[in-house]
């Protein structure tokens, strides 16, 4: 099935792989060796500041997940990490691919963009059409990467998804989560942004924690934005009760939104989350 499936892989997907591992200068590929699985695994442990001696991902469950089928992918710079990802079949077998982690030193290099795009061109010559995986609603960044950049559908929103974690970046938060699809078939959609001046024209429906607007709808229905806080992860070290607090605010917009059927679809450079109703859901 594989052979077959590689072989109706779109061109497109090969040379947009091939020209963001160019890009950000770095070299990226499936690990299945020993030496290199630790590598990543000790990757991981820097990139959530946990000890090495207690990875948030132990080799050896990278290691059954490769020999299940799935890949962990890693891109080399200078014969260091600098990101990597692993990825697993989903239901529906074959269709599905789920995203298990993915990672990136903190740049703008493009090293991340590059390794998505790797497991992208590896789950479709594979047969795989689409991808999820889950993200911190509240990092900003990460939500521009995953819906702007990548043009991902933030599909479901997940509260206290893992509950309690231990690691240094989320530890004393609670862990919701958003789901994002990625259709791999096609490249990146080109989304119209609505526009700003409109988003801050449209009326206020809830107070942020800083005393801001929180969440915004347009009369039309189509549209309801929500902002986050500019830097949720320093916030979180900071101060921790005024950071779950945010958690707490955002839960209630995207959890009604969702109820509603909007889908997250864009995140503004200043911290806006766009979500969106198709015009089959109905107007409010």
């Amino acid at each position: 099935m594989a052979e077959s499936a590689a072989a109706g892989v779109p061109a497109e997907a090969r040379e947009v792989a091939r020209a963001a591992a160019r890009a950000a200068g770095v070299e990226v590929r499936t690990v299945h060796d020993v030496a290199g699985i630790a590598a990543v695994t000790d990757f991981f442990s820097d990139v959530w500041q946990t000890p090495r001696s207690t990875p948030p991902y132990p080799a050896e469950v990278l290691h059954s997940l490769v020999h299940a089928g799935g890949a962990v992918h890693a891109a080399f710079d200078g014969g260091r990490p600098a990101g990597a990802s692993v990825a697993v079949f989903g239901p529906p077998c074959g269709a599905d691919v789920y995203s298990f982690v993915a990672a990136a030193r903190a740049s703008d290099r493009g090293v991340g963009y590059a390794v998505k795009q790797a497991q992208r061109l590896w789950a479709l010559e594979r047969g795989a059409r689409s991808m999820r995986w889950t993200f911190d609603p509240l990092v900003g960044r990460n939500a521009r990467f995953n819906l702007v950049k990548l043009g991902a559908v933030g599909t479901e929103y997940l509260v206290d998804f893992y509950g309690p974690m231990a690691d240094g970046v989320n530890d004393g938060d609670e862990s919701d989560r958003l789901t994002v699809t990625w259709d791999l078939v096609r490249p990146t959609p080109s989304r119209p942004v609505p526009d700003a001046a409109a988003r801050d024209a449209a009326p206020a429906t809830r107070r942020a924690p800083d005393g801001g607007p929180l969440a915004r709808r347009d009369p039309g229905g189509r549209h309801v934005w929500c902002r986050v806080p500019h830097d949720a992860v320093a916030l979180r070290a900071a101060d921790p009760v005024l950071a779950l607090r945010w958690r707490h605010a955002v839960r209630e917009v995207f959890t009604e939104a969702f109820a509603e059927g909007f889908t997250a679809t864009g995140m503004s450079r200043d911290g806006w989350y766009t979500l969106t109703r198709s015009p089959e859901e109905g107007t409010a």
